[in-house]
């Protein structure tokens, strides 16, 4: 099922066009990548997509009308409370969402997050993977259709990038629709379904990882992307 889709979309701003007829959907229980450099455009797309901003050309076509209390945004800084634990934090944002909570709720979350012996530990003495996982979840307690994060295992460990991707995934294996940005092609080929790239205000590609590079001839989604951009920066000249 399409959550959201975007047909034809434009937005400028002091007079030059930053995104320019884009065409995208978002699908129910699908890992989506968004994938472009600094001014290409990725933050505006979302903006619109989420109804912060209001496309100039083009529209934006959602599953519901009430969908902003079905969709969680975590952006790369964390959005809770550092002085209250991990437990006190999941019950805030459920308070703000208001979605009541029973305390056998809040210890299955816990767990669910890897976080079932952090409980007590306030969310500023937490590992960086831990407050990933924390802000995740706190995103995600309403039970939204939808889930947008920044960057998600930007500047972690190793193994916190993995714990962070394994969470994703099984968001996903539940039904959530998660949109995610990132600069970490690794990232983007172990856990997107779909991917697509932007580059300047434009849709540039988009498709499986598997399949674009299969189409491509490329190794790598590194080479694929380079190769990609190479080629569109040539031709702008």
């Amino acid at each position: 099922m399409e959550l959201i889709r975007a047909n034809k979309i434009s937005k400028q701003f002091g007079g030059r066009k930053v995104v320019n007829e884009l065409s995208m959907e978002i699908r129910q229980g699908e890992i989506l990548a968004m994938i472009g450099a600094n001014g290409a455009g990725k933050s505006t797309t979302l903006a619109m997509l989420l109804g912060i901003e209001t496309p100039d050309e083009g529209e934006v076509v959602r599953w519901r009308q009430d969908y902003r209390a079905h969709v969680g945004v975590q952006l790369q800084a964390t959005p809770f409370f550092e002085g209250y634990t991990a437990e006190e934090n999941l019950r805030l944002f459920a308070a703000l969402y208001r979605t009541p909570l029973e305390p056998q709720q809040i210890a299955d979350t816990l767990q669910r997050c890897g976080l079932g012996q952090a409980g007590a530990t306030r969310a500023a003495r937490l590992s960086g993977g831990q407050q990933k996982r924390l802000a995740i979840a706190v995103t995600t307690i309403h039970q939204p259709d939808l889930i947008v994060l920044d960057e998600p295992a930007a500047g972690l460990d190793p193994r916190a990038r993995h714990e962070v991707r394994t969470m994703i995934k099984q968001l996903a294996k539940a039904g959530t629709a998660v949109l995610f940005t990132s600069h970490d092609m690794e990232e983007v080929a172990r856990i997107a379904d779909r991917m697509v790239v932007l580059y300047g205000g434009h849709i540039a590609a988009q498709g499986a990882p598997a399949e674009l590079l299969a189409q491509s001839g490329c190794a790598t989604l590194d080479e694929f992307y380079f190769e990609l951009t190479d080629k569109l920066e040539g031709m702008a000249q």
